[in-house]
C-alpha cells in the first residue's frame, strides 16, 4: 500500500503545477485574440445595387451568418438583465395583447414613424440634425433575406443612444418617446407620442432572435440583441455598415413564421395596417423584366446553318452582305431577368388630415375606392369629413356607398365585420369595433383616426374605453346629417311649390333622384334604426320614405304627408300589406278615398315591426286603417243605423262564436264592400299574422297570445246586408241564412288579408252556393266511375312469364 502512495502523491503534485500554467496560456490566448486589431469593414460598391446603405461586405456577411446560425449573443457584448420578468412580460404580450401575429409589422412601422416624427420636429428649429445626403430622406425601408430568414425594417429617424437602448428596450415600463414628450410638452404636439416599449416586444411573436442597430446624432452606433430569455446585450457596432442616423431592426424569423418572407404578404400587411403612415414605406422587391442580350457566336452559327435551308433567307443574307458594316444590326435575343428595386407601398394620402375645404371631389372619390377596394367608376352617394374636438379628439371620413352588399341584411345580426376602420395616429387598429357605429349604420364606409386612444392594447380592452362612447355619439350624428343632406340636395325631394325654383337654379342634375336611389339600397337600414335606436328615432323618422295613395308612384316623406293633411285631420293613416297593387284595392281604403284622405302604403315585412315602435311623429299619431279605432268624423245617422241593425249584429256574433269573433259592428270605413274583418288596436294585423306564420321556427301555440281579437264590421248601406237583416228578423233559425252569413265572414277574412283555418270548409260553401244559383239539387251526387277489366294486361303478364321460363331453360 505504501509503495503506491508515494507515486500517487508525486503525480498529483505534477498536475497541480501543470494546470495553472495551462489556464494562464488559455487566458493569454483569449486576451490576445480580443486585443487583436479588427480590420475596418469595407463596403463593396453597388453590392446588389442596394442604395441607402443596407449592404455589407463579404467578410461581414460571413461573420454575421455564423453568428446568426447559432443565434447566440456576441461574446464581447455588455450583458444586461431585463428589468421586468421576461416570462411574465412575454405572456402578457403574446397571449393577451396580440392574438394576431401580423400585428408585429404594424408596431415596428409605427415605431419607425414616431422616430421620423421626432427628427422632423427637431429639424424645424435646427436643420443640421438631419445631416446631409441620404440622411435627409425621411423614409422607412423593408428588406428580406430569404436564405437567412431575416426581415429588416429601417428608418432614418432620431435613433437611440446606448442609454436609450437600455432604458427603452429593457423594460415595458419605460416608453421610448415618453421622455421626448415630456421635453416637448410646451409644443402640445400629441402626434409625437409613441409606444416604443410594449409594441416592440411583439417581434417575438415571429422571431426568436432580434438585433436592433441604432445611431443617434449624439452617440456612436450600437447593437442591441436579445433572445427574450431574460437578458439582452449591447455592444458598439464596428462590423455593420454605418447607418448615418436612425434604427434598423433585424428579425431572425422562426421556422413557422416563414410566411413573412413573402413579398406579397408584406405588401398586404402594409396596405392593411400602415397604408396612411405619413412617411414613405419602401420594400426591396423583386421584378422580372425582359432584356435584349447579344447572341453568342455558337448560337449565331447554328442559326446561320439553319437559315441555309431557306432560299428566301439566303437572298436576305446576300442583301445584308451588300449593306455597309455600320448598317448591319447585331443579333440579339430576349431573356427574362430578375431585378430588385425599391417599391413604394403607401401611395394613398391620408386626406382626413387635411382641411376639408382643400380636398377635391376627385380626391374623395379616389380615396373611397382605395378604402372600399371598389374598382368601379361609381361615386359614393355622399361623404362627411370632419374633426372632433373636446375631451376626445379625432378625425373621421364617412362615405355612403353607391350600392349595398348582397348579404347586408341576410347576415345582419350575425356579421361582426364593420366597414369603419379605426386608426390611432394613422396606424390601423381594427375594423371589428361594433361600438363605433350601430348595426343599422354598418353599411357606411370610412375611418376614424384618434390621437387620444391608446395604441398598444387589445381590441377587447379598447372596446371598453370610455372615449368610444363619445366617438360613437358624434359619428351617429354626423352620419345622419350626411344622409339627410342627400335628401336636401335632391331636387326631387323638394316641396311642389319650391320644385320649379330648385330645378331652374340647379345647373347640375347629378343629384336629382339620388335620395330615391339611396332609399332603394339602404332604406331598410333606416327602418331598423328606428326600431333599435330610441335616442335618434325622430331624426331617423325624417329620413323615412314611402308611397301613398296620392304620391303617384313616387316616394314621399312624413313631412310632406303632414303638409298635405286635411283640415282637422289628427292621425297619420297607413296600411300594411304584401304589395302596393293589393293595398290599392283594399276595402279598408274605400271610405278614406272618397273623403280624400291620404293613406301610406307599407309593403316591406319590416314595416310591421317598425310601426310598433313609431307611435307618433310631430304630435300626430299613426293609425292603421285595418284596425279598430278609425275615426273619420261624425255620422249623423250613426245611432239610428246601430239601432236598426242591432238584431242582426247580435245574431251574427252568436253564429260566429266558434270562429272566435269578438264582436260584430257597424262600419264607418266601407263604401262598396258588404263587410270586412278588423283586428284590435294593439294586436297583430292580418299582414303580421301572415308574416309570423311563414317563419321557419314559428310556434303556433305562442302566436295565439299575440293575435288580435277579430271584429266583423258590416256596411249598413249595402243591399246584401239589408237583405240579410230582413231574413234574420223573419227567421233567425233559417239554415240557408246561417250558411250565407258564414260564407260572407270567410270571404271577408280573405279580402281583409287573413289566412283561412279551414280552406276545405270555405270551398264546400262556395260549391253549395253555386249549386243553388244553378238550381242543382242539394242532394245531387257525383256519378261513380265503372270498373273496366283489362284483359290485355293479363295477356302481357302471361307472355312475360313464359319468356322468363324459356330464359331459365336456356341458362340450364
Amino acid at each position: 500500500m505504501r509503495k503506491w502512495t508515494i507515486p500517487s502523491v508525486l503525480f498529483l503534485l505534477c498536475l497541480l503545477f501543470l494546470l495553472p500554467d495551462q489556464g494562464r496560456r488559455i487566458q493569454a490566448n483569449a486576451e490576445a485574440e480580443s486585443d487583436a486589431p479588427v480590420d475596418p469593414p469595407k463596403v463593396e460598391e453597388k453590392l446588389g445595387a442596394v442604395p441607402h446603405g443596407l449592404s455589407t461586405d463579404s467578410d461581414v456577411v460571413k461573420r454575421e451568418s455564423e453568428s446568426m446560425s447559432r443565434k447566440t449573443l456576441r461574446a464581447d457584448a455588455e450583458k444586461f438583465e431585463f428589468q421586468a420578468e421576461v416570462s411574465r412580460l412575454m405572456d402578457i404580450i403574446i397571449n393577451s395583447l396580440y392574438s394576431n401575429k401580423d400585428i408585429f409589422l404594424r408596431e415596428l412601422i409605427s415605431n419607425a414613424s414616431d422616430a421620423l416624427d421626432k427628427i422632423r420636429f427637431l429639424s424645424l428649429t435646427d436643420k443640421e440634425v438631419l445631416g446631409e445626403g441620404d440622411n435627409t430622406e425621411l423614409e422607412i425601408q423593408i428588406k428580406l433575406d430569404k436564405e437567412k430568414k431575416i426581415l429588416s425594417i429601417r428608418d432614418r429617424g432620431i435613433g437611440m443612444t446606448k442609454e436609450d437602448l437600455i432604458k427603452n428596450l429593457g423594460t415595458i415600463a419605460k416608453s421610448g418617446t415618453s421622455a421626448f414628450v415630456e421635453k416637448m410638452q410646451t409644443s402640445g404636439d400629441l402626434n409625437l407620442i409613441g409606444q416604443f416599449g410594449v409594441g416592440f416586444y411583439s417581434v417575438y411573436l415571429v422571431a426568436d432572435y432580434v438585433e436592433v442597430i441604432s445611431k443617434h446624432n449624439d452617440d456612436k452606433q450600437y447593437v442591441w440583441e436579445s433572445k427574450a430569455d431574460g437578458a439582452f446585450a449591447i455592444s458598439e457596432d464596428v462590423w455593420n455598415e454605418p447607418l448615418g442616423r436612425g434604427t434598423e431592426i433585424r428579425l431572425h424569423l422562426r421556422d413557422e413564421a416563414g410566411e413573412y418572407l413573402d413579398e406579397y404578404k408584406l405588401k398586404d400587411l402594409v396596405k392593411k395596417y400602415s397604408e396612411f403612415i405619413n412617411f414613405p414605406i419602401n420594400l426591396w422587391a423583386s421584378k422580372e423584366v425582359e432584356k435584349e442580350v447579344p447572341v453568342d457566336g455558337d448560337e449565331s452559327s447554328d442559326e446561320e446553318e439553319t437559315s441555309e435551308t431557306s432560299p428566301s433567307e439566303e437572298e436576305g443574307d446576300e442583301d445584308d452582305s451588300e449593306k455597309p458594316e455600320d448598317e448591319k444590326k447585331p443579333k440579339t435575343k430576349k431573356v427574362k431577368e430578375t431585378t430588385y428595386e425599391w417599391e413604394l407601398l403607401n401611395d394613398v394620402k391620408a386626406i382626413w388630415l387635411r382641411n376639408p375645404k382643400e380636398v377635391t371631389e376627385e380626391e374623395y372619390t379616389k380615396f373611397y375606392h382605395s378604402l372600399a377596394k371598389d374598382f368601379s367608376d361609381e361615386k359614393p352617394f355622399a361623404w362627411s369629413h370632419f374633426n372632433a374636438e373636446g375631451d376626445v379628439e379625432f378625425k373621421a371620413v364617412l362615405f355612403v356607398p353607391p350600392k349595398a352588399p348582397q348579404d347586408l341584411y341576410e347576415s345582419y345580426y350575425n356579421s361582426k365585420k364593420s366597414n369603419l376602420k379605426l386608426y390611432v395616429r394613422r396606424v390601423f387598429i381594427s375594423d371589428e369595433f361594433d361600438e363605433l357605429l350601430p348595426k343599422y349604420l354598418s353599411f357606411l364606409m370610412g375611418l376614424v383616426d384618434s390621437d387620444t386612444l391608446p395604441l398598444n392594447v387589445s381590441r377587447e380592452m379598447l372596446q371598453q374605453h370610455s372615449s368610444l362612447k363619445t366617438i360613437k355619439k358624434k359619428l351617429i350624428r354626423k352620419a345622419l346629417d350626411m344622409i339627410r343632406k342627400i335628401a336636401d340636395e335632391d331636387p326631387d325631394e323638394s316641396n311642389d311649390k319650391d320644385k320649379k325654383d330648385v330645378e331652374e337654379s340647379s345647373a347640375d342634375n347629378e343629384k336629382k333622384g339620388q335620395y330615391t336611389k339611396f332609399w332603394n339600397e339602404f332604406g331598410k337600414s333606416v327602418k331598423l334604426g328606428i326600431i333599435e335606436d330610441a335616442t335618434n328615432r325622430n331624426r331617423l323618422a325624417k329620413l323615412l320614405r314611402f308611397e301613398t295613395s296620392k304620391s303617384d308612384g313616387k316616394l314621399t316623406s312624413l313631412d310632406q304627408y303632414i303638409s298635405r293633411m286635411k283640415a282637422g285631420q289628427k292621425d297619420i293613416f297607413y296600411i300594411t300589406g304584401a304589395s302596393k297593387e293589393q293595398l290599392e284595392k283594399s276595402p279598408f281604403l274605400e271610405r278614406l278615398t272618397k273623403k280624400n284622405y291620404e293613406v301610406i302604403f307599407f309593403t316591406d315585412p319590416v314595416d310591421e315591426y317598425l310601426m310598433q315602435y313609431l307611435m307618433d311623429y310631430e304630435d300626430n299619431k299613426f293609425q292603421n286603417v285595418s284596425k279598430e279605432g278609425l275615426k273619420l268624423g261624425k255620422d249623423s245617422k250613426a245611432k239610428e243605423l246601430k239601432e236598426s241593425f242591432k238584431e242582426l249584429t247580435k245574431w251574427w256574433k252568436g253564429a260566429l262564436a266558434s270562429d272566435n269573433v269578438d264582436d260584430v259592428k257597424i262600419s264607418n270605413r266601407l263604401a262598396d264592400t258588404p263587410c270586412v274583418v278588423v283586428t284590435s288596436k294593439y294586436g297583430w294585423s292580418a299582414n303580421m299574422e301572415r308574416i309570423m306564420q311563414s317563419q321557419t321556427l314559428s310556434d303556433a301555440s305562442k302566436q295565439a297570445y299575440m293575435r288580435g281579437k277579430r271584429v266583423l264590421e258590416i256596411n249598413p248601406r249595402h243591399p246584401i246586408i239589408k237583405e240579410l237583416r230582413d231574413r234574420v228578423i223573419k227567421d233567425p233559425e233559417d239554415e240557408s241564412v246561417k250558411q250565407t252569413a258564414q260564407l260572407m265572414y270567410q270571404t271577408a277574412l280573405l279580402e281583409s288579408g287573413f289566412l283561412l283555418n279551414d280552406p276545405k270548409d270555405f270551398a264546400s260553401r262556395i260549391y253549395s252556393s253555386v249549386k243553388s244559383s244553378l238550381n242543382v239539387s242539394p242532394d245531387a251526387t257525383v256519378e261513380e266511375e265503372e270498373d273496366i277489366e283489362e284483359p290485355e294486361a293479363e295477356t302481357d303478364d302471361k307472355e312475360a312469364a313464359a319468356k322468363d321460363d324459356s330464359d331459365a331453360k336456356d341458362e340450364l
